[in-house]
């Protein structure tokens, strides 16, 4: 299994198989720094399937996670917005609502492809973890289901 996960107090959360097709995916917000960092350990130990792990971001944020990364022996990946967003979404050049727009329609289309309901909402830190997925499926080479 990949996770791959949208750092940030609203942390997105988007689970790929090894066929590479969406499994599931998540939205999850933590009211502090601190319940962020000790989520990296409770996440992963509820998922001993995963062994690629992808991050979106980096910093003190991703540091519990790396950590925890190292600790399973995962392969990990990390990438900033702007990479991932090049590769996939070329028209979202400029930061901010537009492209967070867009990676929620390209999200709708994963979902679309997958055996997961579509959802009423979908919050943009999920839609960035499930392009994240997508771009770490290509980037270790994992079949993309699409």
């Amino acid at each position: 299994m990949l996770l791959a996960v949208d750092l940030g107090l609203s942390t997105g959360l988007a689970a790929f198989g090894r066929d590479g097709r969406l499994r599931w995916c998540r939205s999850h917000h933590y009211a502090t720094r601190a319940a962020l960092k000790r989520a990296a350990h409770g996440v992963l130990e509820a998922l001993p399937d995963v062994e690629v792990l992808a991050l979106e971001g980096g910093g003190p944020l991703a540091l519990p996670w790396m950590r925890e990364a190292a600790r399973r022996r995962l392969t990990l990946l990390t990438v900033q917005a702007h990479a991932w967003r090049a590769t996939l979404l070329p028209d979202a050049a400029r930061p901010g609502a537009d492209a967070k727009r867009l990676a929620i329609a390209a999200a709708r289309l994963v979902i679309a492809h997958s055996d997961v309901p579509q959802p009423k909402t979908l919050r943009h830190d999920t839609a960035e973890a499930i392009l994240v997925g997508v771009w770490a499926l290509q980037n270790i080479g994992w079949p993309e289901h699409l």
